[in-house]
Order: C-alpha cells, then structure tokens, then sequence
C-alpha cells in the first residue's frame, strides 16, 4: 500500500518521534511506500517566545485556529520546521535504520500555494474582520513526481509543512492539509493522521468508523482542536485517498494500531 502518516506536533519529544512510534514506522516501511509528514507548530512557539516575539493566533469563521504569520514569523518557522524538527527526525529515524529523507514543500516546488491576500477571522468581540494575509498559502499543486522518486529509490520522504508561492516566496501552510494534499496527489491508500487523542468524538462519542457525509452533517460541532483534521480529511477523500484514520499517536504501535482498526476513527467515503 502507499501511506501518508502526519504526526501531530503533540506526539514529538523534543522534536523527534519516540521509540514506540519508531518501530511500528519501521515495520510498516516493510511493507508499504510511506511518507511522514510532520507538525511541530508548539515548538515553534516556544522557539518564537525565547526570540522574544510574540505569536498571534487568530480563528475564522469556520473554527479554524491558526498561527498569523507576519515576515518574522515566518522566519522562525521555517528555521524550526525545515530545520531543527525536520533534522531532528531524520537523524533519529536514520538512527534506527530508515532511510529518511528531509525536504520541505518548497524543495523542488513539492508544494505550491497561493497567497492569501487577506484573513477574514473573528476578533475578541465575536465580530468578522479583514486582516492582512501575511505569510500563508493554500496549497495548489503538489510535485507528486518529487515525492514518488524518492519513493521508487526506497527512501522515506519527511515532508515538512512549508510550501512556495506563485511568486516564489516562502508560504506557512497548515500540516494537516499539507498532508492531505500529498495524499491526493499520490492517490494513497490511507491517510493517517496522527494526534493526541483517540479519534473523533461526535455527540459525546468516540466513532470508530463515519462516512464522509456524516462528518459534513456535523462540521459545527467539532471543535476548533480537530477540525483542521477532519477538513483534511475530507479533501483528501475527494481527491481519491482510499480512507482516512485519525488517531492516536501514543498508543502501542499506533499506526499498525490504526490500520488494523483496533484504534482511532476511520472515515470513508459516502
């Protein structure tokens, strides 16, 4: 099979994967064509507040959070994302024996994104606004010839959330999403998304399976912790993704966990 896996900042320790993730992720590069996505985003806060600048996040109409990313944002984290976290896993990976291989989207144009000119978010007082779009993108295009090179050469492609413009600047997109538009171009069989909960809670239960319609039906009463997920879940079903599993990243051998349905949420198309 070919796999996307997207870990969740939450589930790295001091940048890098722990051994129990390691070792599953060895048993199932086996197996399968595999490509690790990675987040990071509350490490490159801390790096941001050590710098002495403070991080904005704003919320849009439909329950997104997100980091605003003016200049010097963007700055930290690209040297956080492409940099420390992205090496950082590499070398533990390759430490236990898998050929990883560090690239962020805008090596080789891997993912291309359009500006966003502008931010329509809500502010403090519940009210909309426009706001300067700063350094973010929506993803456009993914270079899946990049990635399937990489793959057909036996390597293990760590992709890490950066993207380049139509002008060719540097763009801060979501992991979430990165991740789901690698998957659609490739045509995955699975996405796995990889958090620090069990699954999708709807009505006050955890669902171990729910069709994309009934995900849709229900969009307003996800919160904001988990609906980038569920939004990039639904994106990559559309673009051909075989299904998508959102789970835990903590558990015994979590991706195979996963896979195997004995854990997290599957959501198939229908």
């Amino acid at each position: 099979m070919k796999l996307v896996v997207k870990i969740g900042g939450s589930i790295l320790k001091n940048g890098a994967p722990d051994l129990n993730l390691i070792d599953d992720l060895k048993s199932v590069f086996s197996e399968n064509r595999l490509v690790l996505v990675h987040g990071g985003g509350d490490e490159v806060t801390a790096v941001a507040s050590r710098m002495g600048k403070k991080q904005v996040f704003v919320m849009s109409p439909r329950g997104f959070r997100s980091r605003y990313t003016d200049k010097e944002t963007l700055d930290i984290y690209v040297m956080v994302m492409a940099g420390r976290i992205s090496k950082e896993i590499v070398s533990t990976l390759l430490r236990f024996g898998l050929p990883a291989v560090g690239i962020s989207g805008v090596d080789g144009g891997l993912l291309r994104a359009e500006r966003k000119r502008k931010l329509i978010i809500i502010d403090e007082r519940g009210r909309k606004r426009a706001i300067p779009g700063g350094y973010t993108g929506k993803i456009v295009e993914v270079n899946a010839g990049l990635l399937n090179m990489l793959l057909d050469s036996g390597f293990l492609p760590v992709v890490s959330p950066l993207a380049l413009g139509m002008e060719y600047e540097i763009l801060n997109v979501d992991g979430d999403r990165a991740a789901s538009y690698v998957a659609g171009a490739l045509k995955a069989d699975r996405l796995i998304l990889l958090t620090d909960v069990e699954g999708l809670i709807l009505d006050g239960e955890l669902r171990r399976e729910v069709s994309a319609s009934q995900v849709e039906d229900r969009l307003s009463k996800i919160g904001p912790g988990m609906i980038t997920k569920v939004y990039a879940a639904l994106e990559a079903l559309k673009m051909g993704v075989g299904e998508v599993l959102i789970s835990s990243g903590l558990a015994e051998k979590p991706v195979t966990s996963a896979l195997k349905g004995r854990i997290g949420t599957r959501i198939y198309r229908g």
